[in-house]
């Protein structure tokens, strides 16, 4: 298992628009996907699951991969995040 912790840095934070392209990426991958913020962890994978964690700009937020493609799911999870 490997993980990053990124800042959000998008004014409107982790809204539907980049939720919805990291559902996407993430569902590219075999490798398990989580995202923590806030002390709350959901699916990566989960449209509604990272909705329901409300990130906003300036959020600490962990994507966790483990399986065996997690080193390229975390080259393309971490930019959307942190854009």
């Amino acid at each position: 298992m490997q993980s990053k912790v990124v800042e959000v840095q998008s004014e409107a934070g982790l809204h539907a628009r980049p939720a919805s392209e990291f559902v996407n990426t993430a569902q590219r991958f075999t490798a398990a996907i989580k995202l923590t913020a806030d002390g709350k962890t959901v699916d990566g994978k989960s449209i509604l699951g990272i909705l329901s964690l409300g990130i906003a700009k300036g959020t600490q937020v962990e994507i966790a991969a483990d399986g065996p493609d997690e080193e390229e799911a975390l080259a393309a999870l971490v930019p959307i995040v942190a854009q």
